[in-house]
């Protein structure tokens, strides 16, 4: 299937309809929590807690015998957030830490999941379990139930976050301030904690455990490139989310048998890489053009005092200077003058003769008087 098809198809088919939707709503989620999650350097909890919730889902398969995703996801959620707490726990109480915790946790949790894993595949009913699949995702097995699952929680957390907003955002930036206006920040970082672990949750089918923690954080950071604002970058995280979700389902729709997970999480990468290449004042590209172009400013404010200098020493401070004697001048050239000129700070005559204007000499005057402040 060409990639186009598959945009015709999100709109006609059923089964692609029901992909596109569940990869676009993790893409959204994920994105809005990442957000938070990177602003307050939690980048590696989304990986601990992925990797913990394998646990989580193999009990909850023991218990139940069946493949329901729902009893899935209340599984991984309390296994991610008991892995969530222990490391809370051992940094606050021991010496240890947190990327060592996080270290710890995460081996610990990620193979107690193995072997569970390993167990189940000799039971007689281990087929249907399908618990390989949490491993790298598998969005083709995504059902219409699944996309209720996530639908559901995924809006629950959204409206938390809107709820919460002034206290989360307070809590990112400034939580001694929030303190001191009487907020519970124990209490708010346990809600915005666990909100992050379902959004973790939620995307283990499509994306894995082993690549989520990218889906929550590669958005935020693309979206941290282009602007300052937090309301904006949520704004942006959500969407490029949900384009990397969709653009990955797309791509690995066309019929050459590329795992959607895997893909998806390229695409987000890729919009991290375009965002560091071209974001403006932050992106590689407009950093190096604004680079250039202030070198190019101080050059031409350091030639034009240079010429005040040398024009103040005579009696007529209009009086003019052959190219040659200018050119002697540190840092000076045909191209500089020229500049010079065409901003209508010099003049010169038929005899290449030249000479300051009244805004050059203005000019001249005041990037002196800047530079002696500065100094």
């Amino acid at each position: 299937m060409e990639i186009y098809q598959f945009f015709i198809d999100l709109f006609s088919d059923y089964t692609t309809r029901i992909i596109g939707a569940g990869t676009a709503l993790l893409g959204i989620v994920s994105g809005i929590l990442g957000v938070f999650a990177t602003l307050k350097k939690q980048s590696l909890l989304g990986d601990a807690v992925a990797h913990s919730a394998l646990p989580g889902i193999a009990i909850a398969f023991l218990i139940t015998g069946t493949k329901d995703p729902l009893l899935f996801f209340i599984g991984a959620a309390l296994s991610g957030w008991l892995a969530t707490a222990w490391i809370l726990s051992i940094t606050k109480n021991t010496r240890i830490k947190n990327d060592t915790a996080l270290g710890l946790v995460l081996s610990v949790f990620f193979g107690f999941g193995l072997v569970l894993l390993t167990f189940i595949q000799k039971l007689p009913n281990a087929n249907q379990s399908g618990l390989e699949t949490f491993l790298f995702g598998q969005a083709a097995t995504l059902l219409f139930k699944d996309v209720v699952t996530m639908g559901a929680v995924g809006l629950m957390a959204l409206v938390l976050v809107l709820i919460f907003w002034k206290e989360f955002k307070l809590l990112t930036f400034d939580r001694q301030f929030a303190e001191t206006l009487g907020f519970n920040t124990r209490l708010l970082d346990v809600l915005l904690t666990t909100l992050i672990v379902l959004a973790i949750v939620l995307g283990l089918q499509t994306v894995g455990v082993v690549l989520m923690s990218a889906m929550l954080i590669a958005p935020a950071v693309a979206a941290r490139q282009w602007t300052d604002k937090l309301g904006k970058m949520v704004l942006l995280a959500a969407s490029f989310g949900a384009f990397s979700g969709l653009a990955g389902t797309a791509v690995s729709s066309s019929g050459s048998n590329i795992s959607t997970g895997p893909t998806i999480i390229l695409f987000s990468v890729l919009t991290v890489a375009v965002s560091f290449l071209f974001a403006p004042k932050r992106g590689v590209v407009a950093r190096y053009f604004i680079t250039r172009s202030n070198r190019r400013k101080l050059k031409l404010n350091k030639a034009l005092s240079e010429m005040y200098d040398i024009y103040r020493n005579h009696e007529n401070i209009h009086h003019r200077h052959a190219t040659a004697i200018l050119k002697a001048l540190p840092g000076f050239g045909s191209h500089t003058l020229t500049v010079l000129q065409e901003k209508g700070l010099v003049d010169v005559d038929d005899q290449k003769q030249w000479c300051l204007t009244e805004k050059g000499i203005n000019t001249a005057k005041h990037i002196q008087r800047s530079g002696g402040e500065r100094s």
